[in-house]
């Protein structure tokens, strides 16, 4: 425990300078871009000099960036992400109604996609060279140079236009009235073809590095011990060689959060699910700088939360790990 603590008091220190570097990073880069959210709304709506004069005032645009830089950070001190320009109410707000759909969904797709990818990669990595390992092993290429987008209208054409099997698209039934159980079932229903969409092309991934990371330990000095204590197969696959090989898959798991993260995006677009994908691409379109900015940010801690526990339950796996970075 006192190993786990030194190591999330390390990495909170650093993720304090990464925040900084993306905040000021991203604003720069969307200050550096043609236009701002007073074009968006007059090329919409349509006004004359005097409504854009109005308007840049009442939105702080008539200031410089450093200005403007300098007081985003300061409310950013008191927890403050500023007003939407798009839909004028306060933007944490906003990406609270969202960011549940998103977690969801991303969850549900890593669940999938590092559970049911790590199974296949022990059941391929098994018994390396046979043909359920090369069945395993081509099918699983194939699935991960399938693009998401690609993979999602397929399965809406498939399961929901053709076969009527599953909702095209939505978080769940509108106005259906539905409480408890009956919506959490629901909500199931209409996620299974986007979380399907989004987790099989890293479920690919996750068995290639399984049956990779497994077919380097078969060539461990201590499974030939094992071999030789006269151990079944079975256990040794379990107990020593899956058990070793799942180490790199955890630290991947923290590599991909970021991934997956943007996957979304574009899966949310085709699923039009109501997340920060959605409202990502709603805010570009508006150039609602502000609300960009609170969703790359909210991003981007959700990102070093998801590392922060992958490195602390990497610690507990592997204690030398967090021995060497709690000491360094």
């Amino acid at each position: 425990m006192t190993r786990a603590l030194l190591l999330l008091r390390r990495r909170l220190v650093g993720s304090v300078f990464v925040l900084l570097i993306v905040v000021v990073g991203t604003f720069l880069l969307l200050e550096a871009a043609p236009g701002d959210a007073v074009d968006a709304y007059i090329a919409s709506t349509g006004g004359d000099a005097g409504m854009i004069e109005l308007l840049r005032h009442r939105w702080g645009l008539d200031q410089s960036a450093l200005t403007r830089l300098a007081t985003y950070l300061w409310a950013l001190l008191h927890l403050d992400l500023g007003q939407s320009v798009t839909f004028s109410r306060p933007i944490r707000d906003v990406i609270l109604e969202r960011l549940p759909n998103t977690l969801l969904l991303m969850g549900s797709a890593t669940a999938l996609s590092f559970g049911l990818g790590s199974a296949l990669g022990i059941y391929a990595g098994a018994r390396p060279g046979s043909f359920r390992d090369r069945l395993l092993s081509i099918g699983s290429l194939a699935l991960y140079a399938v693009p998401g987008f690609w993979l999602g209208l397929v399965l809406i054409i498939v399961f929901a236009v053709d076969l009527r099997w599953f909702p095209i698209g939505g978080i769940e039934s509108i106005a259906s009235g539905k409480t408890g159980l009956d919506r959490a079932a629901d909500i199931a229903r209409h996620l299974i073809l986007p979380v399907s969409a989004l987790g099989f092309i890293y479920l690919a991934l996750y068995l290639r590095m399984m049956r990779a990371g497994m077919s380097e330990v078969w060539r461990q000095d201590f499974v030939l011990a094992a071999f030789a204590k006269g151990l079944s197969r079975r256990r040794i696959v379990l107990a020593h060689v899956a058990r070793n090989a799942l180490l790199p898959l955890v630290t991947m798991l923290g590599l991909q959060s970021a991934q997956m993260l943007g996957g979304s995006v574009v899966i949310e677009s085709v699923f039009s699910v109501p997340g920060l994908g959605r409202l990502a691409q709603e805010a570009v379109a508006a150039r609602d700088t502000p609300l960009l900015l609170g969703i790359i940010l909210v991003s981007a801690v959700l990102v070093i939360v998801i590392n922060l526990l992958v490195d602390i339950a990497y610690a507990f796996l592997d204690p030398r790990v967090g021995a060497s970075e709690a000491g360094a």
